[in-house]
């Protein structure tokens, strides 16, 4: 060999030093690298499929958080099988629509959402979006307590024991786990969302019923369009379909997992199995309600155990009890997901060492100010009177009013050519983009209206 391209290395020499949460992240790449290596055959590629999959699945189920349980039983409890359910199908290609957006600019840029906000935007819409974000975080993880503490009374246990329990579980596998092992523990929990499916065909709903809603027929819409009933529950559906934490979420999940450009095709896969997964759930749960809950008094007010007495009553004591589990499943998914949000927008707003892959001695205040807002949400649900029904519908709302904000930097993210280059947004991708935001402020304004003046329409 040429002396000019031979280096000979000392025999001591000294060790690389890499950084904690570095070495994992490379661990976690260099695994993959071994599987895009290997022999193409069946079991090498659906070893890497696997692998790979991980955001997409989280973001879409744990968006089928227990405050969006309660808010698919008020829906089929309201209005029967009706609009609501097709209605699933166009909010599933939103989702998608919109969380494809983050997987984009992750995999490109490797920065998080908060990140890219506040460094190219500058601090003061940095701190808009990061002050929205921790605020909607704080109060939707709320009503993930809310689902715990209602399931709670099914099971004879005091709920002054599961909160702490499920803020232990949530908190601790952020703590002290690495992110492949937290992902595949909350992907475990996550998969327990499907348990709405089995309960719904085990409970025989009018299937001719469902089929007809499809095709525009034997819709219900009790006081019109423009009652502030349906107007609260459309904006309640869509906020629990598309929310702002989903977008930080998500693409930080990206940048902690270290995928790149060449992984694009198949996170687009790996979130459309999430949709598919959040539009099934959301259907089952608004078709068992309308079976069995259609009618009910005050049915788009029902509080979570109304819902659950109802089931135990119309349905049987089983139906009840999975029903729970589902609420509990719920509730804890939604909580790890947003309180991870939490931590990565903090910790990239401020520039701190920011992944889960570090302990927590390493990056305690990147994990500090998400564990101070899980507790402050399960503090709250510990009181002993909440108006746990009021707060449910409430939050769902929220989400909706805080998305066009949320939409309008994620949009103005994935224009910029600098950035992302050739991954930019097409004109089509643009378009649909702003006819989402249009509908958004749209059903906040019309649902402000109707709340303020009531027979303005």
């Amino acid at each position: 060999m040429s002396a000019k391209y031979h280096r000979v290395l000392p025999l001591h020499a000294p060790a690389i030093s890499v950084p904690e949460g570095l070495e994992a992240r490379l661990r976690d790449r260099l695994r993959i690298a071994k599987l895009r290596a290997a022999p193409r055959t069946f079991i090498n590629r659906l070893a890497l499929g696997l692998a790979l999959i991980g955001p997409g699945l989280l973001v879409m189920l744990g968006d089928n958080d227990a405050g969006g349980v309660v808010t698919y039983a008020q829906t089929g409890a309201a209005y029967g099988f009706s609009l609501f359910l097709p209605l699933l199908v166009p909010l599933g290609f939103i989702a998608y629509l919109v969380q494809e957006m983050t997987i984009r600019l992750g995999t490109v840029t490797r920065r998080g959402h908060a990140e890219m906000i506040w460094k190219r935007y500058g601090a003061f819409w940095g701190a808009f979006s990061l002050v929205d974000l921790v605020t909607a975080n704080v109060l939707t993880l709320m009503t993930e307590f809310i689902g715990v503490r209602v399931a709670s009374a099914v099971f004879g246990v005091s709920y002054l024991i599961t909160i702490p329990l499920a803020f232990t579980f949530i908190t601790g596998i952020l703590l002290f786990l690495q992110y492949h092992s937290w992902e595949r523990i909350s992907l475990f929990v996550a998969a327990l969302n499907l348990v709405f499916i089995p309960l719904v065909l085990s409970a025989h709903p009018d299937w001719s019923a469902i089929g007809h809603t499809f095709l525009g027929q034997g819709w219900q819409l009790p006081g019109g369009l423009l009652s502030a009933t349906f107007l609260i529950l459309v904006s309640a559906n869509i906020g629990t379909t598309i929310a702002p934490w989903q977008l930080f979420f998500q693409q930080s999940c990206v940048v902690d997992k270290g995928l790149l450009p060449q992984d694009i095709p198949a996170s687009r896969r790996d979130l459309m199995l999430g949709v598919i997964g959040m539009v099934l759930v959301a259907a089952a749960i608004i078709a068992l309600a309308a079976q069995y809950l259609h009618g009910l008094p005050n049915a788009a007010s029902l509080r979570d155990s109304d819902v659950l007495t109802a089931i135990g009553s119309r349905v049987s004591r089983t139906a009840m009890i999975i029903f729970a589990l589902g609420l509990v499943e719920a509730g804890l998914i939604a909580g790890i997901v947003i309180t991870a949000s939490t931590a990565w927008a903090i910790g990239e707003a401020f520039d701190l060492p920011r992944s889960i892959n570090l302990g927590p001695m390493q990056a305690l205040p990147f994990y500090g100010p998400a564990i101070a807002g899980a507790a402050l949400a399960a503090g709250v649900l510990m009181l002993p009177h909440v108006p746990v029904g009021f707060l449910n519908l409430t939050v769902q709302v929220i989400a909706t009013v805080f998305m066009p904000a949320a939409m309008l930097f994620l949009l103005m993210l994935l224009n910029d050519r600098e950035l992302l280059g050739e991954h930019v947004n097409s004109p089509l991708r643009n378009t649909l983009s702003i006819g989402v935001m249009v509908l958004l402020i749209v059903c906040n304004s019309l649902y402000g209206l109707v709340t303020v003046f009531p027979n303005a329409l």
